[in-house]
């Protein structure tokens, strides 16, 4: 019974880190090639290699043995390095240098308002 539902929760945590490869290696595929290039990081295709592997990694074997934590670790570090420069250089509609672009107030406004005193 305990043996059954610990292997019941190991396959949702095999499923839920290859829903995060496969996110990843989705986000890769629609970011553009010049992005990667203007971030300074490494090509297109070798993310969507990489990312490719680690997804078809993590489906086909346990999480127990040690190659779908090295892919996890290329996951990971496209989703805290790669995507954040490259999401930066291409000016996604979230974050990057189009939301740092806001309306500018007079000097005399306040935080709710214009001070008029």
């Amino acid at each position: 019974m305990l043996i059954t539902g610990f292997f019941g929760v190991l396959a949702l945590v095999s499923w839920a880190l290859f829903i995060f490869a496969a996110f990843a290696f989705v986000d890769a595929a629609f970011r553009r090639e010049d992005a990667y290039r203007a971030a300074d990081k490494n090509t297109k295709p070798f993310w969507l290699i990489i990312l490719g592997i680690a997804a078809v990694v993590m489906k086909l074997f346990s999480i127990m043995s040690f190659l779908p934590v090295i892919g996890l670790v290329a996951v990971i570090v496209y989703m805290v390095d790669v995507r954040p420069a490259v999401r930066a250089v291409s000016g996604s509609r979230r974050g990057g240098p189009r939301s740092l672009r806001r309306r500018r107030g007079s000097s005399s406004d306040g935080p709710y308002g214009p001070y008029n005193g």
